[in-house]
């Protein structure tokens, strides 16, 4: 049997995993790489390495982020017909953030084209979109449903179970059982994990088993996270700070998870009353949609997050949420010029309504802007984070004024310290560990961690475009 590492090895993103039985092919994800400069030649490079997609079988999908199923419309396009399998609400996440990542695409192509135009260029240079919304809708039809805990046997010899992994609603760690040539071989996917003990969701469901083959991701596997008191601390001081320079705090947020997760807390603190009543405004599309989808699982939320949204329902007043649809109310936000607090995707804020308001807000000293997810290398969210004091946005010099906060208690990924207890529940270490799903030098230091703390010793870091014999 064969693994082949196809991305989110020594990055983070384009999560994308070959498994070769020798009866069949399936990937584990099929991400799109994101950030920088290289992100769409490597979006074009991928799933190329030396294998046809029509003989891919399957698809198991650990979430519904796009770094791990943002290509699976350009998967079909190359000829993949095979079924996709996730969790329900993985579905019902994609049905809206698929189509949205190429509606995205094609406005951006469009825009270069008619700044092209405007500068008397010809459309040559202009990058065509991954795929159409057309395409993204079309993969849909793919999709097919598998509940936790769910016995799953996609191919003969091939049986997977998904189970909870608490990062976004939906996501999944896969347990896959492999009949090779005698007894079963067993491999275990982390996809993303979530932190336990944080809010909206419920924790990671612990691993207890053995295994053959791990896939362990690395994002935040050299450091740990602030307590979540201090990041309540850190986000009043913000609020605070802005709120007495007469400003506007704007904060880039994935719509899925992360959207949530501030909106809760938000809430919570207003509740607890940390915090003076609010005007907030969620300007994405996308992240209403979520947040709508994220309502219509309440299986899935923790029982706080249960008793939080029955207050906010009983007291409207004191937190007002303003869901912004179209487009002529989303520019009407740029009018405010003190008190309004903005939460728009994307979460890097490389594309979507973020920029805008960071455009007309990041050359305001009274301002702020909250910076609260992982922010990828060669993002505008990165370059915000590592001090940028000039930025390009829309093809402007952008002054940064406005304060950026960063508050590091609010991931969606596990820390170390949670990564290696995840770990501790192997029965025994598993025949090979890989690193993967992290920054190079993250990836390095947690698999030191692991050989250091837990005493494995088949931990390596594959390298993208690597393949390995199991």
């Amino acid at each position: 049997m064969r693994l082949g590492f196809l991305g989110a090895a020594g990055e983070v993103t384009g999560s994308c995993t070959l498994v070769d039985t020798g009866g069949c092919r399936f990937l584990v994800d099929c991400g799109m790489f994101q950030g920088g400069p290289e992100a769409r030649t490597k979006n074009l490079r991928a799933l190329n390495f030396g294998f046809d997609v029509r003989n891919i079988d399957f698809v198991l999908l650990t979430h519904a982020h796009i770094d791990h199923s943002g290509l699976l419309p350009r998967l079909m396009v190359l000829g993949f017909r095979g079924p996709i399998y996730a969790t329900p609400a993985t579905i019902d996440l994609l049905e809206v953030l698929l189509p949205d990542s190429a509606h995205i695409q094609e406005k951006e192509a469009e825009w270069q084209l008619r700044h092209r135009f405007r500068r008397g260029r010809s459309e040559r240079g202009v990058a065509a979109p991954l795929y159409t919304v057309a395409q993204a809708l079309a993969v849909l039809g793919q999709l097919q449903p598998v509940a936790y805990g769910a016995t799953l046997q996609p191919a003969e010899a091939v049986t997977v179970r998904f189970h909870d992994a608490g990062h976004i609603l939906g996501s999944a760690w896969l347990e896959v059982t492999v009949g090779v040539k005698g007894r079963p071989r067993r491999l275990v996917f982390s996809g993303d994990l979530g932190m336990p003990n944080r809010p909206v969701l419920r924790n990671p469901e612990k691993v207890a088993v053995d295994a053959d083959a791990l896939l362990i991701e690395s994002t935040y596997g050299d450091r740990l996270h602030r307590s979540l008191p201090e990041t309540e601390d850190e986000i009043v001081a913000a609020f605070e700070r802005t709120r007495a320079a007469r400003g506007n705090l704007v904060i880039p947020a994935f719509a899925v998870g992360r959207t949530q997760e501030i909106i809760y807390l938000l809430a919570d603190l207003v509740r607890r009353q940390r915090l003076s009543p609010l005007k907030v405004y969620v300007d994405s599309p996308m992240a209403n949609s979520a947040t709508r989808i994220t309502l219509a699982h309440p299986e899935l939320l923790d029982a706080e997050t249960r008793a939080l949204i029955a207050w906010q329902q009983a007291h409207p007043d004191r937190m007002k949420l303003e869901f912004v649809a179209d487009v002529e109310a989303s520019k009407a936000l740029n009018e405010i010029r003190s008190g309004a607090v903005i939460i728009s995707a994307s979460g890097m804020c490389e594309a979507g309504r973020i920029k805008y308001h960071l455009r007309e807000n990041l050359p305001r000293s009274e301002c702020s802007v909250l910076i609260a997810g992982f922010q990828a290398a060669g993002t505008l969210g990165r370059r915000l984070v590592d001090g940028a004091r000039l930025v390009r946005i829309f093809g402007e010099t952008v002054p940064v004024r406005a304060r950026v906060y960063t508050v590091g208690g609010l991931s969606a990924h596990a820390d170390q310290a949670a990564l290696l207890d995840w770990l501790r529940g192997f029965r025994s270490p598993p025949g090979r560990a890989f690193v993967v799903h992290g920054e190079a030098l993250a990836s390095e230091n947690f698999a030191a961690a692991i050989r250091e703390r837990l005493g494995w010793t088949a931990v390596s870091l594959p390298h993208a475009g690597e393949f390995v014999e199991i």
